[in-house]
């Protein structure tokens, strides 16, 4: 670690824990566009993804303000943007922003779903490798095991596929779909047919549609990491954030203390880890992120509401046999637009706070600062007791929200991190946001 950075840190520990880096951020109206039209939802990733093969470029996916599903590019050598329409006019929801997969060759493979729909996963891939303009036709995959969940409901929402290498390259999708519940399929010809699906997490049914929230990582080799929560903060007295890995046709503890076999879903919240209990401090969370540190355990990163108006981000690490819960940064309130004179709907959309893959001691953050949200680089050495800031936006008309770092970024190269501008935003439903990317400074 380079000397000025440790020299960084000590002097955090003398003030409060968190230090500021004399660099200075800029307006986000300022930074360079990856689409002048695009938004999302944070449930469904990889949202975007470095891949360097004939090309070295960064692929993204979003739903543009039209209700259009896209997928572009960002080439770092020659610095061209380009992007295009893989599905028209589908709907006018941020929910049905895309997932994707990049193939070993550089064929790109896209899901995604309309928002609640009984429809199916839509799925289509690239005919030609690192190229976004040929794309094959669209498969609905139907995955909800409907005969054996008769009278649940059978909708589709988010996608989230990874590859695990070690079990021969297997795809498992991830997606809320019997029940409202987290569902998993997983796929042993490269995405051309899939198991029926499984629900993995099922909590007491208190309610109708109860629906945990679930975010997803992978080493890419053999451990799926899985964080969820009891339901949508909204709708719950409590909510509390829970982990489980998979290995193997086994669901585990961070321990590796064994919770589950495969064929014994679905699982009890109650039987995973506990990483916050909500019902200890009456403040409800929300999931926002999970990663894997390079000892290969899992880093969460989540939100708790002290209430509608203070919302709280914490870092979560797994250390010396316990979870560890860190509050960073009260970020303010909801970031949507509320209307004059009515109600917001969705008090619990934080700006959000995710994690750099690469380096979950690395976290990018948006919070309200002055009445526009910003977005805040955030650092540790210590696994989350220190933290040196550094600003990315400042002064920006607009507020940036739902920060997300680029997955597989090459060691050469440092984050690009990508974040949504928006110019109106007072429903998922009703947006108007470009998304703007930042390349942290170069790696020597």
């Amino acid at each position: 670690m380079k000397p000025y950075y440790l020299f960084a840190l000590l002097l955090i520990q003398s003030c409060n824990k968190i230090g500021t880096d004399n660099k200075h951020g800029a307006p986000g109206e300022s930074y360079p566009s990856f689409s002048n039209d695009g938004a999302w939802c944070w449930f469904s990733d990889p949202r975007a993804v470095y891949f360097e093969g004939k090309f070295k470029r960064t692929y993204g996916g979003w739903i543009d303000s039209h209700g259009n599903v896209m997928v572009g590019f960002y080439d770092h050598e020659s610095h061209v943007m380009e992007n295009d329409t893989i599905h028209k006019d589908l709907e006018i929801d941020d929910h049905d922003a895309p997932s994707l997969l990049l193939e070993r060759n550089g064929t790109i493979q896209v899901y995604y779903t309309r928002h609640a729909k009984n429809e199916g996963i839509y799925f289509t891939h690239s005919l030609e490798p690192e190229n976004i303009h040929v794309w094959s036709d669209t498969k609905l995959l139907a995955l909800n095991d409907t005969l054996s969940g008769l009278g649940f409901s059978k909708t589709y929402t988010y996608t989230n596929i990874v590859r695990l290498k070690k079990e021969s390259g297997r795809l498992f999708l991830f997606w809320r779909g019997l029940d409202f519940k987290p569902n998993v399929s997983f796929s042993d010809d490269n995405g051309q047919s899939w198991s029926i699906g499984k629900i993995l997490i099922l909590p007491e049914r208190s309610y109708k549609d109860r629906r945990p929230y679930m975010k997803v990582t992978s080493d890419g080799e053999r451990c799926i990491h899985i964080a969820f929560t009891d339901g949508h903060p909204r709708n719950e007295a409590t909510n509390s954030i829970y982990y489980l890995a998979y290995r193997n046709d086994q669901f585990q503890k961070a321990s590796g203390e064994l919770i589950s076999l495969w064929d014994e879903l679905p699982l009890d919240p109650t039987v995973c880890d506990i990483v916050y209990d909500a019902t200890i401090t009456g403040e409800k969370a929300w999931i926002w992120d999970i990663a894997q540190d390079k000892n290969g355990s899992p880093v969460l990163v989540y939100v708790r509401f002290k209430d509608d108006m203070n919302h709280i981000y914490y870092y979560a690490v797994y250390e010396n046999g316990s979870w560890q819960n860190h509050e960073l940064v009260n970020s303010g309130k909801w970031f949507p637009h509320t209307p004059e004179g009515e109600t917001e709907r969705e008090p619990n959309y934080s700006g959000g706070v995710v994690l750099d893959h690469q380096d979950p001691s690395r976290v990018f953050l948006s919070r309200n600062k002055e009445g526009v949200f910003e977005i805040e680089k955030w650092e540790t050495n210590n696994n989350g007791k220190d933290w040196l800031v550094t600003p990315v936006t400042e002064n920006s008309a607009n507020d940036n929200v739902r920060p997300f770092v680029v997955r597989h970024y090459p060691d050469s190269e440092s984050p690009l991190v990508l974040w949504m501008n928006l110019k109106e935003y007072t429903h998922y439903t009703n947006y108007n946001s470009s998304i703007k990317y930042y390349l942290d400074h170069p790696k020597k």
